[in-house]
This record gives C-alpha cells, sequence and structure tokens, in this order.
C-alpha cells in the first residue's frame, strides 16, 4: 500500500535558536562593526518572514553603516560558519527574503546615490537606495530609472537587483535586468569585484590572470560553452522570463553579461556593495485610458492589438477586485468605465498633444471592436488615483468584509501576451477544480499575472492541495511556454518547481552556477537551487496554533480574533514608505523596522506564537516596539490591508499593565477629563501651579514631561459654566421635538481650555437654521484612556455616555463633534468594543465632524464668503477615518485659497509628545513636513487644525495660532461681533 510521505516542517516545526556560535558571533560582529548589531529575540522576530507565506527566524541583524562594514560582517559570519542574507524591504513574495541566517539590512545607513550621469545616462547607488529616491532625483533631468514595481516607495534597488523586479511599465524599459551596467559585488569568501559585460578578449584575460575573479569567470565560462544550445532552446522567449539564473546572458550574443547574469540571483551567489543602473528619457507628458470588458478574459484576448499602438503600460485587473473595493467603501471607483475586467493603456511622450493623439487612435479602433469596450479617457488628476486603486487595490480587496483568506502561492507566472486570454480562462478553470478563488490582475502587456489565491494552509488535507496545484498550475504554464515567476522571484514559492521549467540539465546548470560564486552555500542558501519544497516552512501550516486570549476589543471584522487580526500584515511594507501620507510617522522618523506599522504586526503576530517571544502580554520587545506607536490611526486606511496598530497597542497595554506599574503621567493624562474638571474650579491656581518655573519644573520631573513643553493653560471660564448661566435653555431635554435640532458634544479640551471654540460651533450651527442642545451631564469620550490601555475604564466611559445620552440616541439626534480624536471613539473604538450593542451601532452612526454635518446634513447652508489664504492640516484621525473631504470642499466654498500640504502627522499625538523620553521623536515627525509649512507660510495666512493636540503642537514649535473649523466660521461670518 502506497504511504503517504509526511508534510514537511512548518515554521513551527523547526527550533528556534538552531546555530550554536550566535553569542560567540554577536560578540565578533558588535567588535568588528561601526554599524548596529542585533541578536536579541525582537530584533529577530521583526525580520522572521517577508511579504511570502514563509517564516524562518534568522540568526541575528546586521545594520552595515558602510561597505568596510558589510565585509566585516560577512568576514565574522565566515569565520563562525553562518549564512548571510542581503535584504532591502523585505517585500518579497517567494520566500527569499527570510532565512536562518545573519541577516544584513542596507536600508538604514547605505541608502545613498553617489552619482547621477544625465549626460551618460546613469548613476551609481548604494543597495539600499528607495527606488523613487532615485527617480525623483533622475526625473530633474527629464530621466527615470525604467523598472517600476508598486512597492515603488519603498523597494530598493538592492532588492530589485536580487528579484530583478519589473512593474507595470515594463512596455517603456523592460526588467532590473535590461537596466543593470555594472555591479561591485561581495562574495562570500570575502572576495570583491566588479563585473558588467564582457568581450571575449577581455574574458580571455581576465581567466588567465587566475585569482578569484578568474575562476568564477572560467566556471562562467565553461557553463556557458556546455549549455549554450540547451540556453538558447529552454529559456522562453517571452517579456517576463524571471525564473532561474539569467545564464542566457551569458551567451556571446548578449556580451557575456556577468552583472545581468548576478540580477535575480536573490542574494544566493553575491552581495551588491555597488550598482551601476541605466537610466532612460522619461515621456514627460502621459495620458491614460481606462477599459472595461466583459471580463477579464476578453481584455485579455486584446492585449495584443492593442499593444499594437505602442503604450508604455498596460495592465490589466478583474472586476472582482473592484467588487471587493466597494464593499470596503474604497474612493474613486467610479472613474472607471463599467466591466467586468479591466485595462489601464498609459501612452507617453515629451508632446502632450502626441500623448493625447496616440490615446485617441487607440479608443478609435477600439469602437471599432465587436463587442466595443467601455472606455474612459483620464485627466491627469483622475489617471494618478486610478493607478492608485491599481497598485494598492488587488491586496486591499483581499481585506474586504466577508472575505476569505488570500495567500500568495500562485502569483506571479507569466505567458507571452498573445497567449494570455488562454492562459487566464485555463488557470481558472483549474481554480475552479480545486474550488479556489482569487482575482486577476497584472501586468497584461507583458503577460504577467498576479493573484492571491484561497489556500487552506492550515491543515494537512488544504496544504496537500496546494502543493498539487501548484504543481499542475506549473505545468500548465509551461506548456503555455511562460515562465513561473514573471518578476516576483521563485525563492521557495517556485524554486522546486524549476526542473518543470527548464529539464534537469539547466537546473544542474544552475547549480554550478550557485557553486561558482558560493561553493560552501552560505549565501541565501536552500533558494532557488537545493531549494526547501513550497510547503515547508510556512508561517502558518498544520501546527499553526496562535494563543487565544480573551481580549477587550472584540476584532469584529476578524471574527473576534486578535490572532486573524495579525494576520492581516501581508509583509508588504507600504507603511515604509517616507514620501507622503501619514502611515508610519514614527518609521518616517526612525527609520526603524520595528517602529513601522509592520514590524509591529510582526512583533504581535510572534508574540502569539510563543516561540521566539515567549514572555506573551509581558514581552518588552512588543512594549519597545509599540512605544513610539502614536496611535495615529494612520495604518488603518493607508495600508492596503487596514492593519490597525492602534488598536492592537491598546490592548496589549491593558494587559501588560496587568503585571506591571503603569507610569504617574499614565493617570495624569489618562483622565484629563477629571483633572481638567477639578482645575475648572479654580483655573488661575492651576494655571500658576503648571507654569510657575519651580513648580513646572517639580511637574515635568514627576511626570517625566519634556522641559521644552509648555503645558495649556485653563480657559478663566469653561463652556458648560458660561452656557449654563448664559444660554440654560441649551442643557434642556427635547429630543426629535423639532426637524432641525442637534446636540453639541462637549468635549475636554473644547470645553476647560478653548470654551471659545465651543461657543463658535453654537453660534455656527445656529446660524445654519439649528437647535442646539447639550448633553445635561459632563461626559467624555475617554480618547487619552486607549494611550494607556485602560479599556475597562475605557468600556465605563462609553456605556455612561449611551446611558446620558440614550433618549438622544434613540430618537436619532445628530451629534457634531468638534475634536476629531472624539469623534474617532464613536466612529471606531464603539464598534469594537461593543460590536453587537444596538444603542452603539445608532451612536456611531449619528456622529459627525462639524464639516461633515454642515456638508451633508446642513441643506441650504452656506458658508461665509472668506477672500483669503488658508493653509489647513488635518487631524490623523480625520484623515484616516472621515476624510478630509467635506472640510475641503467648505473652505473652497467660502471662497479661500486653500492649500492643504501632506503634512502627514504633526507629532504631538495626544501626550506623545509632552513626555521627554519622546519629544525628539515628535519633533521630527512635525519637522518632516508640517512645520516648516506653518513657518514658510506668510503672516496672513489663516492656519486651520482641528485637532487640539495640532494646534499644540503649531503654537509650540513655530508661534503661529491656528484656529478650529468653527472659529473661522463664525469669525468669516461675523467678524464684528463678539460671541454670545
Amino acid at each position: 500500500m502506497n504511504q503517504r510521505l509526511p508534510l514537511p516542517l512548518s515554521s513551527h516545526g523547526k527550533r528556534v535558536d538552531t546555530f550554536a556560535a550566535a553569542a560567540d558571533l554577536e560578540k565578533e560582529l558588535k567588535r568588528e562593526v561601526k554599524g548596529e548589531v542585533r541578536f536579541d529575540r525582537g530584533s529577530r522576530a521583526l525580520y522572521a518572514t517577508d511579504g511570502s507565506n514563509y517564516r524562518q527566524i534568522p540568526i541575528g541583524l546586521v545594520l552595515p553603516r558602510d561597505e568596510e562594514d558589510v565585509v566585516a560582517a560577512v568576514a565574522a559570519c565566515r569565520k563562525f560558519g553562518a549564512p548571510v542574507l542581503p535584504r532591502g524591504a523585505g517585500t518579497s513574495l517567494a520566500g527569499q527574503c527570510c532565512n536562518v541566517a545573519v541577516v544584513l539590512d542596507f536600508t538604514k545607513y547605505m541608502n545613498r546615490i553617489l552619482e547621477l550621469d544625465a549626460e551618460r545616462k546613469f548613476a551609481r547607488v548604494q543597495p539600499g537606495v528607495v527606488l523613487d529616491a532615485l527617480r525623483n532625483r533622475a526625473e530633474t533631468h527629464r530621466l527615470t530609472f525604467a523598472p517600476d514595481p508598486s512597492s515603488h516607495n519603498r523597494c530598493t534597488i538592492g532588492g530589485m537587483i536580487g528579484n530583478n523586479s519589473c512593474g507595470a511599465h515594463s512596455l517603456l524599459g523592460g526588467k532590473t535586468v535590461d537596466n543593470v551596467e555594472e555591479l561591485r559585488i561581495l562574495l562570500y569568501d570575502g572576495s570583491q569585484m566588479t563585473v558588467g559585460a564582457t568581450s571575449e578578449s577581455e574574458l580571455e584575460r581576465i581567466i588567465a590572470q587566475s585569482g578569484r575573479r578568474g575562476g568564477v569567470y572560467d566556471a562562467l565560462r565553461k557553463i556557458r560553452d556546455q549549455y549554450a544550445v540547451l540556453i538558447r532552446t529552454r529559456f522562453p522567449k517571452i517579456p517576463r522570463r524571471v525564473s532561474g539564473y539569467n545564464l542566457d546572458d551569458l551567451l556571446p550574443e548578449n556580451g557575456f553579461h556577468v552583472a545581468r547574469a548576478v540580477v535575480g540571483t536573490e542574494g544566493t551567489c553575491a552581495i551588491v556593495l555597488e550598482a551601476k543602473v541605466k537610466l532612460i528619457h522619461n515621456p514627460q507628458h502621459r495620458v491614460l485610458v481606462g477599459l472595461g470588458y466583459e471580463d477579464a478574459f476578453h481584455a485579455a484576448d486584446h492585449v495584443p492589438e492593442i499593444l499594437e499602438f505602442g503604450p508604455i503600460g498596460l495592465e490589466g485587473f478583474e472586476g472582482s477586485i473592484i467588487d471587493g473595493l466597494r464593499r470596503k467603501g474604497a474612493p474613486n471607483l467610479e472613474l472607471l468605465p463599467p466591466g467586468g475586467g479591466f485595462l489601464l493603456v498609459e501612452f507617453g511622450a515629451d508632446d502632450a498633444q502626441e500623448a493625447n493623439n496616440a490615446a485617441l487612435r487607440l479608443m478609435e479602433r477600439l469602437k471599432n471592436v465587436s463587442p466595443p469596450p467601455s472606455m474612459r479617457l483620464h485627466s491627469a488628476g483622475e489617471a494618478k488615483l486610478v493607478w492608485q486603486i491599481r497598485e494598492a487595490g488587488p491586496r486591499a480587496a483581499a481585506f474586504a468584509p466577508g472575505a476569505p483568506a488570500e495567500w500568495e502561492g500562485w502569483d506571479d507566472s507569466a505567458v507571452a501576451p498573445e497567449k494570455l486570454g488562454g492562459y487566464l480562462r485555463d488557470i481558472r478553470s483549474l481554480m475552479n477544480e480545486y474550488q479556489y478563488r482569487g482575482a486577476f490582475y497584472g501586468h497584461f502587456g507583458h503577460g504577467c499575472v498576479h493573484m492571491r489565491t484561497t489556500f487552506d494552509l492550515e491543515s494537512e488535507v488544504g496544504i496537500r492541495q496546494y502543493g498539487e496545484f501548484i504543481q499542475r498550475a506549473a505545468d500548465l504554464v509551461v506548456a503555455y511556454g511562460g515562465s513561473l515567476s514573471g518578476e516576483h522571484g521563485d525563492g521557495q514559492s517556485r524554486a522546486a518547481l524549476l526542473p518543470k521549467m527548464f529539464g534537469p540539465e539547466l537546473v544542474e546548470a544552475f547549480g554550478k552556477f550557485k557553486r561558482a560564486w558560493d561553493p560552501e552555500n552560505k549565501l541565501n542558501p536552500h533558494k532557488v537551487v537545493d531549494a526547501y519544497l513550497p510547503t515547508e516552512n510556512l508561517r502558518l501550516g498544520v501546527d499553526y496554533r496562535p494563543l487565544k486570549p480573551e481580549t477587550h476589543f472584540q476584532f469584529p471584522d476578524d471574527d473576534g480574533s486578535l490572532a486573524k487580526a495579525t494576520l492581516r500584515c501581508i509583509g508588504l511594507g507600504a507603511c515604509r514608505k517616507t514620501d507622503g501620507g501619514t502611515m508610519c510617522p514614527s518609521y518616517m522618523a526612525t527609520q526603524e523596522e520595528e517602529h513601522s506599522t509592520r514590524g509591529r504586526a510582526h512583533m504581535l503576530f510572534e508574540l502569539l506564537q510563543g516561540e521566539v517571544l515567549q514572555d506573551g502580554w509581558n514581552d518588552e520587545h512588543v512594549k519597545k516596539s509599540l512605544d513610539l506607536c502614536l496611535s495615529c490611526k494612520a495604518c488603518k486606511s493607508e495600508c492596503p490591508a487596514n492593519v490597525d496598530v492602534a488598536t492592537y497597542k491598546a490592548e496589549f497595554l491593558s494587559h501588560y499593565y496587568e503585571r506591571n506599574r503603569r507610569p504617574l503621567r499614565a493617570y495624569a493624562f489618562a483622565v484629563i477629563n477629571q483633572w481638567a474638571r477639578w482645575a475648572s474650579l479654580a483655573p488661575a491656581v492651576a494655571n500658576f501651579v503648571s507654569h510657575a518655573p519651580g513648580f513646572r519644573h517639580l511637574l515635568g520631573l514627576i511626570l517625566g514631561l519634556a522641559p521644552q513643553r509648555r503645558i495649556p493653560r485653563f480657559a478663566h471660564v469653561n463652556f458648560r459654566r458660561w452656557a449654563q448661566r448664559a444660554r440654560p435653555a441649551l442643557f434642556e431635554k427635547a429630543p426629535g421635538s423639532k426637524k432641525r435640532e442637534v446636540l453639541l458634544w462637549i468635549d475636554t479640551f473644547n470645553n476647560y481650555f478653548h470654551p471659545e471654540t465651543s461657543r463658535a460651533a453654537l453660534d455656527v450651527l445656529e446660524h445654519a437654521g439649528f437647535t442646539v442642545k447639550c448633553p445635561q451631564d459632563v461626559l467624555c469620550c475617554g480618547r487619552p484612556l486607549y494611550d494607556f490601555g485602560m479599556l475597562a475604564e475605557a468600556k465605563r466611559y462609553l456605556k455612561k455616555t449611551m446611558d446620558v445620552l440614550g433618549a438622544e440616541i434613540d430618537a436619532g439626534l445628530p451629534i457634531v463633534v468638534l475634536e476629531p480624536s472624539c469623534a474617532s471613539v464613536f466612529r471606531d473604538e464603539l464598534r469594537n468594543l461593543l460590536p453587537r450593542d444596538a444603542r452603539a451601532s445608532r451612536l456611531r452612526q449619528q456622529v459627525f465632524l462639524l464639516s461633515e454635518f454642515l456638508a451633508k446634513h446642513a441643506p441650504g447652508y452656506e458658508p461665509p464668503q472668506l477672500s483669503a489664504k488658508i493653509l489647513l492640516h488635518g487631524h490623523c484621525h480625520h484623515k484616516a477615518l472621515m476624510k478630509m473631504n467635506d472640510e475641503e470642499s467648505l473652505l473652497r466654498h467660502m471662497g479661500a485659497e486653500l492649500e492643504c500640504p501632506d503634512t502627514g502627522c504633526c507629532g504631538m499625538a495626544g501626550p506623545f509628545g509632552f513626555e521627554r523620553d519622546k519629544f525628539a521623536i515628535a519633533q521630527a515627525i512635525g519637522e518632516r513636513v508640517l512645520l516648516p509649512a506653518i513657518r514658510s507660510a506668510r503672516p496672513e495666512t489663516i492656519i486651520v487644525a482641528d485637532g487640539f493636540s495640532c494646534r499644540e503642537q503649531i503654537r509650540q514649535s513655530t508661534g503661529r495660532t491656528a484656529m478650529h473649523l468653527a472659529d473661522l466660521l463664525r469669525s468669516a461670518g461675523r467678524p464684528e461681533g463678539p460671541l454670545r
């Protein structure tokens, strides 16, 4: 009887500490390396996985400062026999960026553009240079580095060389291999050499010189001579052959280009110290055409016809991706034409009319196709938004509500473009046979198809089916004359399938190629050559049994599971961008993986495994990683998978402080509503104590406050006290008695510190024709409680609010909230803590920011006109959850000249920016964009910022005073009159 072989071990079935000399190696590295050496379990947990399905615990981590550090680190590893893994941004999707090795992370220090020669069109760069940094620099000369994967704002040139990356515009400039001219490399044995194109005479000379370089070149020449016929016949002649090693670049007709042969070796052969890359002319004008077809198959069928028009980009994706995004409420989907399958066709030229005419010629031709696709010629502004849908949409759609888990695994096959339609139909048929779901997307112009698939990677049956499916899928793509990988590389996902594509002789040649460079198999071992099976080292696996602790948050979008929530992070690294947006402010300031959204999610994943990190809720590595999280919530909206670290942090801290003492400042800041209420009884005394030099110094020492900070002053008369005297009718209960009735939420900050803002909002709402009411009781949303993990108390605050305002909530009374961080409690945390509470659900739907309410629920409201320049900074929670559209629209409707710089986070973030040990980080975050923008604004420019913390950061760091929207509307509408 045939007996099935057991499955190979998952990552959970392997020991964490397998390298016996790790402690001695760490000491050696710390002696020899100027950069950072980290062998602690937290650092190892951070680098245990990449963007793939795999997980391997590294030996340790080195962040080299320069080439000397790299040489010294490799020498130390060689002394102890430790494998080495060079790594870029860690976004690889095939498992090539995780291994039991010493990881070299080049991104923090070795990230300089060494030279850019615009005349000769090349650049010399260090391996840690981010692609967009090079492209932005090149664009000043109307040049570009052609490959542009969707991770362009964080992927590194070194990583792109390792993977042979491509991207959406490979029609314009090919793969990375086509754009590399020269590499300076380090081998495991310590040899350094510069490699590039080699003439036959030069080849003879190099070999004759013997030495390590001569030996390598001699071995490569023998491989070329022995396998040339097979290379020419078995290597697919398609635009996107990335699988295997680039032995074809050793052929005489390709110039024995050793640098290009090294491209795509995934760190298994050499370590790149420096790269000389080709730059090409960048068309200055681009025009995008969106095409909608019946389905993706029909869209693919028309790719060859569209290619005749010479586009520089031709992308495709299935309509089910748009359906998923629509379920998530993603913006801008209306920009796409109707259809079930889409193509994005981009034309480029230096003349705008020429690019536009090319697009129009295509559209004219397609009108005669039967049936013709729906078409849309996008404006430049629309094109940017549509490209964002293409770049982030497929993975974002995978996390739509109710969607099953989808994984990489068969994500990167490529065929000739003219065969794409047939291949998609056949791969869909195979998926249907296995009852797999997954949407196609990718670079249709070059026949490259990506997809995430509903593989079951947790049960033995599911894993065996996955293994069987990829075997059959590989047979299918080979039958089409295609490649297993079109840009993501082989790594562990596909390397064991290479014999199907190339045959045993060429796989033998790959082994010889690897040994020529790395005879000891110490560089990223068992990836590409002598590879692990695709079902080994799985991040999940049959023995994936995460801890299932009771939690305060209910994680309604993750089946009530914190473990499932941490699996949202799929390693894409969008949180490592530094060029825009808000996510992730602490990473932007520190350039540290542990302070990125991805790093924190990986830390929490590892906490729940109890393998690398074994102290559970008490783990100091996790605490340290979360400590610089500003709880800005940007990751909840900017991360394609909607990882929600602010929530995870609050949950972790709630349990951490069950065993550890909270700092004293936690009790000062977390219940600021109570302290403020007491202080308001004698505000002059409170202000004196908090600002008099001796008292202020003592208070700072006790609470750990930054000496540069000033505690905000309490108002002489708070809003509630003023209203009780001057407007007692505000507190009369009469829910539902009038159609245009609204409840104004009185938050702590706009009551005790800035009551004029609450009075302004009252004035604005009444002038808009509403009867305004205020809560009779003193209520607080409890926002600061979450910063310190006081979740039981936070839940009590919310329940009290719902009890006190029960009649108003049940009557459907709109509630206008002035402080964005308060509104976010009701929009977000309320549902996460009380997902099945009907009144909580109603309250969530009834809460509006002032701009939202005026824009959407105040029919006939016309804001006052204002001829002025306004600089608008949005609070992080406002941008993440409510979006800035209504506020921006309202300000433009006033007639103001509006400037909305991409300011990201201000850095203050409630108590964060007041803490002594976080002040420098807070300021670095603010100085990235916001504070310089404020300082450079003309004195007459009005600064608008609705967040209390934002206004404090602006005032204390620049001396400028920012206004709340309510203050602006009131002063613009009645500049001559005092507040009533």
